[in-house]
């Protein structure tokens, strides 16, 4: 990996990779920095969840965080992990709004449903230009969040707050509306879809059993009973009583 001759600071508009894999590969590393330290309220990204996610190594994760640190595009700190300086948010933030774009796109124009999008966009969003990007988000309506839930960060880098809790944060008789799903592996986006925990469904609690673990939920007129690991990845808006 290079800079271009004319940029005093390595940020991540001077990188130039010297071939498209390495480009791919910084993108990848700085997303899954920017989701792990978002998770983690702003802590810095571990080594060791950074290898999960990526599915390498932790020592392949160390010569890649000495090199993004090397750039300009990460701090990295040995033995921990690193937090993305403001030129590598920037590309996180990038690749997140192709990513997320991408995902909605298809959906709403192809008809792939929720869970087969996240495998498409992954493969599509280190092609497409920015020029591209900001036409579909034009002809999309400039939506708010893609199909998950996720916030869509807009064009000039902001990215707009998320709102709502956990499911497991209400009590028993309280209404809700889902507006985010955090876990988006294919086969529980399915088990989520035939149980009709989509996005935007609205139900209500119908019974919480602490000592079994579970809660029972309402919605329309079919009751389900949650774990409360998935519950915890349900993310929901409160809705007034009178609703």
């Amino acid at each position: 990996m290079r800079h271009h001759p004319n940029c005093l600071l390595p940020t991540a508009s001077c990188l130039l990779p010297t071939d498209p894999v390495a480009s791919l590969t910084i993108e990848n590393y700085v997303k899954a920095i920017y989701q792990l330290s978002a998770e983690g309220g702003g802590e810095i990204a571990a080594t060791g969840k950074l290898a999960e996610t990526l599915g390498v190594s932790p020592g392949t994760v160390t010569s890649m965080l000495k090199t993004l640190g090397e750039s300009g595009l990460a701090q990295y700190t040995p033995y921990e992990g690193a937090r993305l300086t403001d030129s590598g948010r920037s590309l996180a933030l990038r690749v997140l709004r192709r990513h997320r774009l991408i995902e909605l796109f298809l959906v709403q124009t192809l008809q792939l449903t929720w869970d087969e999008v996240h495998a498409e966009a992954e493969n599509m969003e280190h092609a497409v230009s920015d020029l591209l990007i900001d036409k579909i988000d034009s002809f999309l309506g400039h939506p708010e969040s893609d199909p998950h839930g996720d916030p869509i960060p807009r064009a000039d880098g902001t990215v707009a707050p998320t709102a709502g809790g956990v499911l497991t944060a209400l009590g028993a008789g309280e209404r809700f509306r889902i507006v985010r799903v955090t876990d988006q592996a294919p086969d529980f986006l399915r088990y989520l879809a035939e149980t009709g925990l989509r996005i935007g469904a609205e139900g209500s609690i119908v019974e919480i059993r602490p000592q079994a673990g579970v809660i029972v939920l309402r919605i329309a007129s079919q009751e389900t009973t949650l774990s409360r690991e998935i519950a915890d990845k349900l993310v929901v808006a409160r809705l007034t009583a009178s609703r």
